[in-house]
């Protein structure tokens, strides 16, 4: 059986539909983040890290934090979480 004949193509062309030009409202999307947000990711991070710390060393000690009791790992998580989010948008 004979083979098929192959015709190469001197310029590469993408389908339609598949690229689309970047108007001027992505363009400016993509902006570098402003410098308080690296700040507050970073915060958010650490915040939430230190309250689960100090939650499990002096929780027992610290008033408002035993009314909390289980809410303080909410507390902890949502912040480390805020700050895991704010860093997948950063730029």
């Amino acid at each position: 059986m004979p083979k098929s004949k192959v015709r190469k193509k001197s310029v590469y062309t993408p389908p339609e539909g598949v690229l689309q030009s970047r108007s001027a409202a992505q363009a400016r999307l993509a902006q570098p983040s402003p410098r308080w947000y690296v700040a507050l990711m970073i915060g958010l991070l650490l915040v939430g890290l230190l309250w689960i710390v100090v939650y499990y060393v002096a929780g027992d000690e610290i008033p408002f934090m035993v009314s909390l009791n289980s809410w303080n790992f909410a507390i902890g998580f949502g912040a480390m979480v805020a700050g895991l989010v704010m860093s997948m948008r950063w730029r």
